[in-house]
């Protein structure tokens, strides 16, 4: 029986306790994230084979339009409710989910009474607007996930989220590829969509049973949005960034251009995606708990970052020596050559996302909105101040080359970051750097000799060798033994 407390009412957390969850919570998205990226890959793998460019495109548009208006769901609170320092109380969760059913029911009646107009303007047919409908009905589905997701991130309790990913994950991908390979195009997207929200949500449930209560406490709102409507107003200036610039790309590169765009930044972000998403998600209410403590906090901001590091720069740097061989490798993938040097300039901008996505993070958890805003102000100035300019010039190209002067500007973030917290970026980056020196001389002489997928394997492990030998030699035992001293719990 469901009682009208939330079940697990998150507690003030204790700093050891803090720790233990967190180091448990890395370990359980890894793990999740091994299963879930390597069914994405292939995924991705095979959908980039059986599709074209333009029809890889128009789902990029779609999720973009989607995924602006989604912004809109949400004021905030979601972000509140796990920064909260008190106790979530009943009032917390009804107004929370009360206020986002409100608002996702009416962006769905604007998006299908704008329907007629996205088709008209972007000539898009009948299928890729079934598919903007049924993206519509996901993100409904998607907002009936939320306080059970917020109850477990708050409580540290990333574990039980694993299984709900990895069956949507799952569905998704297993019905886009099979109806892709059928011959379906857009419209297996638009199954795998349908599939991925109800999967998703029924396996949720299951996990964490809440009933759904509704009601609207002033008092609680106006709490909640003293750090909700700050930190939506950096989301919507993200999204603005973002998806609301390849909605206007679109107009000038077309969905061929903006298929090739989509498909470097897919590549050039999947090592975020295994890696960046699960620290953050992790750092976040890790980050916030501990703010009270300067010194700790320094402390988790550089191991935090500097795992990023090593993890990333790695996948990063094989990726932009292995891309080209790879193409011609892979059969039916030629048609992917003109991406490729997009895909360098996502890579770079990947890198430097690493950091200044986790940075930005940080200020965040410790409620320093105002410069998580400043800084995504001036992201998305130079994104509309430079994007389309060099779009109408050099087309789809021109985008890329956009892409990699405005992620030079995450030094900001850095600069910014610092001032909060005292953590030394040398610590963070000395390690990563200088292990990948070695890997980076071995596969400059060795791509070349790529001609077969036996050749490719044995390359990207004699890669791993050297990058993991090279940090070894460069730290020792010592690496792993401060490590893991700084998270161990002390029992009394």
């Amino acid at each position: 029986m469901i009682e009208n407390t939330p079940p697990d009412a998150p507690s003030v957390l204790e700093v050891q306790e803090v720790k233990r969850r967190s180091i448990s919570g890395v370990l359980a998205l890894i793990s999740r994230t091994f299963i879930i990226q390597i069914i994405s890959f292939v995924a991705t793998l095979a959908l980039t084979i059986f599709l074209d460019p333009n029809t890889y495109g128009i789902f990029y548009l779609v999720s973009s339009v989607v995924n602006f208006m989604a912004y809109f769901s949400d004021v905030g609170l979601a972000a509140a409710l796990i920064q909260k320092k008190e106790a979530i109380t009943k009032e917390d969760l009804s107004t929370t989910f009360t206020i986002q059913q409100i608002l996702v029911l009416s962006l769905l009646t604007i998006l299908f009474v704008l329907s007629p107009i996205i088709q008209t303007q972007y000539q898009i047919d009948q299928s890729g607007m079934y598919l903007l409908y049924a993206m519509g009905v996901s993100l409904f589905l998607s907002s009936l996930k939320t306080i059970p997701s917020i109850m477990l991130e708050r409580e540290i309790k990333f574990n039980k989220l694993i299984l709900p990913q990895v069956l949507e994950t799952l569905a998704f991908n297993f019905v886009a590829v099979f109806f892709a390979w059928k011959g379906f195009g857009v419209t297996a997207f638009t199954f795998a969509v349908l599939a991925r929200g109800v999967v998703g949500l029924i396996a949720l449930y299951i996990v964490y049973p809440w009933k759904p209560i509704f009601g609207i406490n002033r008092s609680s709102l106006s709490h909640l949005l003293k750090f909700g409507l700050p930190y939506q107003v950096n989301t919507f200036l993200a999204v603005l960034k973002d998806d609301g610039m390849t909605i206007i790309l679109t107009r000038i590169i077309g969905t061929q251009g903006l298929g090739y765009i989509g498909w470097a930044s897919r590549w050039a972000g999947l090592p975020l995606r295994i890696v960046m998403d699960n620290l953050t998600r992790v750092s976040f209410p890790t980050f916030a708990r501990l703010q009270h403590d300067k010194e700790r906090l320094a402390k988790a901001v550089e191991i935090s970052l500097k795992y990023m590091c090593l993890l990333t720069f790695p996948i990063l740097a094989g990726m932009g020596f292995l891309a080209l061989p790879m193409t011609h490798l892979i059969p039916r993938y030629a048609k992917w050559l003109p991406a490729i040097i997009p895909l360098y300039l996502y890579l770079y901008n990947s890198a430097w996302a690493s950091i200044s996505t986790s940075l930005t993070n940080l200020l965040n958890a410790t409620g320093h909105i105002k410069s998580t805003f400043k800084l995504m102000l001036m992201w998305t100035g130079l994104t509309w101040a430079i994007m389309p300019i060099l779009s109408i010039k050099f087309g789809y190209m021109g985008v890329a080359f956009a892409t990699g002067i405005i992620a030079t500007s995450s030094i900001v973030t850095i600069i910014m970051a610092k001032q909060h917290v005292n953590f030394s970026m040398i610590n963070i980056v000395r390690t990563p750097l200088l292990g990948l020196l070695p890997m980076i001389f071995w596969l400059y002489l060795s791509v070349g000799s790529i001609g077969s997928y036996t050749t490719l394997v044995g390359i990207i492990i004699t890669s791993a060798i050297i990058y993991f030998g090279s940090i070894y030699i460069l730290e020792g035992k010592l690496f792993f033994t401060d490590t893991l001293s700084y998270f161990k719990i002390k029992h009394v």
